[in-house]
């Protein structure tokens, strides 16, 4: 009969989704400060947004007007 432990798989090694290095705890999934720092970044110059055709009424958006009110 097979041992418990037979039965674990063992989890694979998690990459760094910047620079591909090993991945670190303290900074998962990154392997340093410094890709975890890269990736904010492209988050929020908008790097990472959905491309759409949708524009932006600047006018509501300065008025900050709400329409679920």
């Amino acid at each position: 009969m097979p041992e418990e432990s037979d039965k674990v798989v063992p989890l694979k090694k998690a990459k760094c989704p910047a620079c591909a290095k090993p991945a670190v705890a303290a900074y998962q999934p990154f392997c340093s400060k410094r890709c975890s720092n890269l990736d904010l970044g492209r988050w929020l110059d908008g790097s990472y947004r959905i491309p759409t055709n949708e524009t932006i009424d600047a006018a509501a958006f300065a008025e900050g007007d709400d329409e679920d009110h």
